[in-house]
């Protein structure tokens, strides 16, 4: 966990176009199983939000995921990602 502090008077704002690598990357992370976890939801809503970004190889990728996944489970993800979008 995260116990630094950030000095906003100093920092510096990222590429525009950064946000869909960190979107791509949350998928990566939630697909792989990094946390010791596969969470097919949370990596297609990533793929999906990265993919709204631009981000063309997330396409394939929340294809990929889609094809292990439930009706169920594809609306529960894109209902994540579009309750994201209407947060930010």
């Amino acid at each position: 966990m995260f116990q630094g502090t950030f000095d906003l008077e100093t920092a510096t704002p990222i590429d525009a176009t950064a946000l869909s690598d960190v979107l791509f990357e949350r998928g990566i992370y939630w697909a792989s199983g990094r946390s010791g976890l596969v969470d097919l939801v949370a990596a297609h809503k990533w793929f999906n939000l990265a993919a709204l970004k631009g981000r063309k190889d997330a396409v394939a990728l929340r294809q990929e995921v889609a094809g292990q996944m439930s009706d169920a489970e594809i609306a529960a993800a894109q209902r994540e990602a579009r309750a994201w979008v209407s947060a930010h």
